[in-house]
């Protein structure tokens, strides 16, 4: 996420994660779980998985500017879903042409939750592959 060139993103703020630069226009759920946010430009998207992880998906940098322009929801805020399940539907060459940069933070906010959060690093995942190990703490 340091390498993020925007500071609400990098500075970790909104949580511990990594980016993604996409190569086709779809957001794959990362997980099974519910949507709860969905925000209404349509670029970010709040997850919440079946066993507690909490995660923005948020597709490009500044993006909320298009107001919603280039993206095509495939949930609404309340659905469940199956990890595999597309979504979210984007324009990449069209967002990529009005001048975004397309770098997608993926964070989890509730990352101190958990005891352990490591990111795989790598040039190249195809969908579906893992991206982060979270080790659950023991409930009390």
């Amino acid at each position: 996420m340091q390498e993020v060139n925007d500071s609400t993103f990098s500075s970790g703020v909104l949580g511990n994660g990594y980016a993604v630069i996409p190569t086709e226009g779809k957001v794959y759920a990362p997980f099974s779980g519910t949507v709860e946010t969905l925000m209404d430009t349509h670029h970010a998207l709040g997850l919440l998985s079946d066993d507690g992880i909490e995660m923005l998906i948020h597709v490009g940098l500044e993006t909320v500017s298009l107001q919603g322009k280039h993206f095509t929801p495939k949930v609404a805020e309340g659905d469940t879903f199956q990890k595999g399940d597309v979504l979210l539907e984007f324009d990449l060459a069209a967002i990529r042409a009005a001048g975004f940069d397309t770098a997608t933070p993926v964070l989890v906010s509730n990352a101190d939750n958990f005891l352990e959060f490591a990111v795989q690093p790598s040039d190249f995942l195809p969908a579906g592959e893992k991206m982060m190990t979270l080790v659950k703490q023991h409930e009390a």
